[in-house]
């Protein structure tokens, strides 16, 4: 298993070894060991979640409250999609800044979003099934979006795909607003929150 640090403090791309033979393919998309020592404490997952999407589905900027708001691992067993990362915590150096990962059923790999990070992503084929390890159940009243076509983020969103988005989504308010109305996690919580997982 070979693990990078993105761009984002918090971020990480996971890419196993495949094991090809004339029945198919065996992988394994997550591995603890190789998790730990990337990301300093082990992956406590209390949900998991799978969701099918249409080529052109957006889904996100998601994000939830800090504490203890929700880390994700999320891996493609069909399709492919493209990632994207977004540094949404108020006070970090990378705060506005995004990265994007082009995660597929090919390459098996995954990404791994820190607690307070916000989220999206775009299905680039149909039928693309997202899996995500969640480290906290869903939590309705925590939970928050931001708008994934907000102009002054500029997302990478391929052209060429026609755009799905939910209502919700789409209704969204933008980084700035979302700033103005004080409802964006803060970079020292959530550093608080890393160094308490550690311990």
């Amino acid at each position: 298993m070979q693990a990078s640090s993105l761009k984002i403090d918090g971020a990480f791309e996971f890419t196993p070894r495949t094991f090809p033979d004339d029945r198919g393919v065996f992988v394994s998309p997550y591995q603890e060991a190789a998790f730990v020592e990337a990301v300093g404490h082990p992956l406590r997952v209390a949900q998991t979640n799978h969701s099918v999407s249409r080529a052109g589905t957006i889904r996100g900027i998601h994000y939830a409250d800090v504490p203890p708001s929700q880390a994700k691992y999320v891996f493609c067993p069909r399709g492919s999609f493209i990632d994207m990362i977004v540094d949404i915590r108020v006070g970090s150096p990378t705060f506005g800044q995004w990265d994007a990962v082009l995660v597929d059923s090919t390459k098996c790999n995954a990404v791994y979003l820190s607690e307070g990070l916000g989220h999206a992503m775009i299905a680039l084929e149909d039928d693309t099934t997202m899996n995500y390890l969640c480290s906290t159940v869903y939590n309705p009243t925590g939970e928050h979006g931001l708008t994934p076509l907000d102009p002054a983020l500029d997302l990478p969103w391929p052209r060429e795909l026609a755009f799905l988005l939910s209502e919700k989504d789409t209704s969204a308010p933008t980084l700035a607003e979302a700033y103005e109305a004080g409802v964006l996690p803060r970079y020292e919580d959530c550093v608080a929150l890393y160094a308490s997982l550690k311990a």
